[in-house]
């Protein structure tokens, strides 16, 4: 897999100084929803890609195996990817919720 596809997970983030123009927290809430909702949107279109393709293969039509292995693969790739991240995200929680204040 190359390296560029990562990129794809997540475009947005990697636009500079976007994040210092939010000046409020609604506005910081809001850009973090549609960032979450856009990579979402990632991840389906990645396993929607890779069901068509490995659908293509199973009918029989002219379709390279590399490329059905390769977008099977980034898939389960970004799917782990995003498991892992909500993974750490409720780690964080629950360790923010047993902090004592």
């Amino acid at each position: 897999m190359a390296i560029e596809a990562l990129n794809a997970v997540s475009p947005n983030v990697i636009q500079s100084g976007s994040l210092k123009k939010v000046s409020t927290p609604y506005e910081a809430q809001q850009k973090f929803a549609s960032f979450l909702k856009d990579s979402l949107n990632d991840v389906m279109k990645t396993e929607a890609e890779s069901n068509m393709m490995t659908d293509k293969m199973i009918r029989g039509e002219n379709v390279d195996i590399h490329q059905v292995m390769t977008a099977a693969q980034k898939s389960g790739i970004t799917m782990q990817l995003t498991i892992e991240m909500r993974n750490k995200a409720v780690e964080a929680y629950q360790e923010i919720m047993r902090m004592q204040i």
